[in-house]
């Protein structure tokens, strides 16, 4: 976030790429009163089985969302950069059932559930843009339960790299083909369902056929279409164009 930006300035630009917001949806959404934190990398934001007070909105770093087995394993299932409201999930629910921790260090705005409900309850164009956000994120879990559970390694990994790349520059946050990894192997593979060594063979046999080069974690893509190509990649499922909020009749 730019010093002289608000809190929530990102969040109205991601809620933008898919919903129509005035300029007084934009002042409505801005005012929502904030708290903004510094939190380090693994950082709790949500837990699961508490209850749920604030909506967090990432304002810089990265996050992730995860469930955790009865004997502790983890499965990440889904990332968020800047820009995403990380609890809409839980807007209208007062229990939390998963779990948000903070991947890098990072900037977030906490903001009161009831206000946002309120919002959202009065005005319509909100309430729209908000609910297409929690739908779009229904469709990006439903693409993750593919890739863990259909697709090889190979596709897996190339899948999770071409997704993080769409959303990134989506946002204007990556550089001309590629960006920053923000995960560690082991992450990764709590997010494809593979061992840390696995992601690692995958990840160099994707480097041998000139698909990716990574220089510490800077990740880039020399062959873009092939690596879509590689990662079975069809961004449809992120709906990043504008979502029509109905005809008045």
């Amino acid at each position: 976030m730019r010093s002289n930006e608000e809190p929530l300035a990102l969040l109205v630009r991601n809620l933008q790429l898919r919903s129509e917001l005035s300029d007084e949806d934009r002042a409505a959404i801005l005012t929502l009163p904030t708290s903004v934190r510094t939190l380090e990398a693994g950082t709790y934001l949500i837990r699961e089985a508490e209850p749920v007070e604030h909506c967090v909105v990432l304002i810089s770093g990265f996050a992730y969302r995860h469930k955790l087995t009865g004997d502790g394993t983890r499965q990440i299932v889904s990332l968020h950069i800047p820009g995403d409201a990380l609890d809409f999930q839980h807007l209208f629910l007062d229990v939390s059932d998963h779990n948000v921790q903070m991947l890098t260090r990072g900037d977030v705005a906490y903001i009161p559930r009831g206000r946002v409900q309120q919002l959202t309850r009065s005005n319509p164009s909100i309430g729209h843009a908000v609910l297409v956000k929690i739908l779009v994120e229904a469709s990006v879990f439903r693409e993750w339960v593919l890739n863990v559970g259909r697709r090889d390694a190979r596709t897996r990994v190339a899948h999770l790299l071409c997704e993080l790349g769409v959303r990134l520059d989506a946002r204007g946050l990556a550089a001309e083909y590629g960006y920053e990894l923000p995960m560690t192997q082991e992450q990764l593979g709590d997010a494809v369902g593979l061992t840390s060594v696995h992601v690692n063979r995958t990840l160099k046999a994707l480097e041998r056929e000139g698909l990716i080069s990574r220089t510490k974690r800077s990740v880039r893509f020399p062959d873009w279409a092939e690596l879509r190509s590689a990662g079975d990649f069809n961004q449809r499922y992120l709906h990043l164009d504008p979502q029509r909020s109905g005809q008045k009749v």
